[in-house]
């Protein structure tokens, strides 16, 4: 069993921690967050501190290791503290049992995979991303770093998407595309030809909003 701790307690965190102990053996035994007051308890799991907290707690042995639970909105934060405990502090990686993945498929430290996830031959997830319920990663594709994916994406084959990358629910990505790093897709977004400047774009076929 694996002593798994998690920044953020709220419902992304507490989400996180009910599949961790829903799917696997190991144990969310501690939440970190800047916004509970210490000793909160949130679904029978404690805050023992803040970020600034995470290191000295770990070299208490209060926990093996950490999972990021920051939410689409602030993935500026999420890379950041990814950046500042990597080498310090060993990353926890959740994939769901429910989830087919490649045994040709390579997945990131701190990666989290809900269930129903489909993750097809020589697919790339890198470090501190998030897939939501049912995403379908086609062959040869690349979901890169602290990037989300909603509910549904799905994502054809030869596709790089890059780093800090949100993709609204059912975003369909066709194949040999190339989306620029800390662009968003908006729900049921369908990609047919690379986004080359990041921002915002919605609709079938998106266009660029902002």
């Amino acid at each position: 069993m694996k002593r798994v701790a998690i920044i953020g307690s709220g419902h992304l965190g507490q989400q996180i921690a009910h599949h961790i102990h829903h799917d696997s053996n190991d144990m969310v035994v501690a939440f970190f967050d800047e916004f509970q007051p210490l000793d909160t308890i949130v679904n029978q799991i404690p805050v023992i501190g803040g970020n600034n907290d995470v290191i000295a707690k770990y070299q208490q042995n209060e926990f093996d290791a950490i999972l990021i639970a920051i939410g689409y909105k602030h993935l500026e934060a999420k890379k950041e503290l990814f950046q500042r405990l990597e080498g310090k502090v060993p990353f926890h990686t959740f994939i769901h049992s429910s989830c087919y993945k490649d045994p040709s498929a390579s997945i990131g430290q701190g990666t989290v995979i809900y269930p129903g996830c489909i993750i097809d031959q020589r697919v790339t997830i890198e470090d501190n991303v998030l897939m939501n319920l049912s995403c379908t990663i086609s062959h040869d594709s690349v979901i890169g770093k602290h990037s989300f994916l909603s509910p549904s994406v799905s994502v054809a084959g030869f596709v790089h998407i890059k780093e800090q990358c949100i993709l609204g629910i059912n975003s369909t990505i066709i194949d040999h595309i190339t989306i620029e790093a800390q662009t968003q897709t908006g729900g049921g977004s369908v990609v047919i030809k690379d986004i080359n400047t990041s921002g915002l774009y919605v609709g079938n076929p998106v266009q660029f909003i902002r």
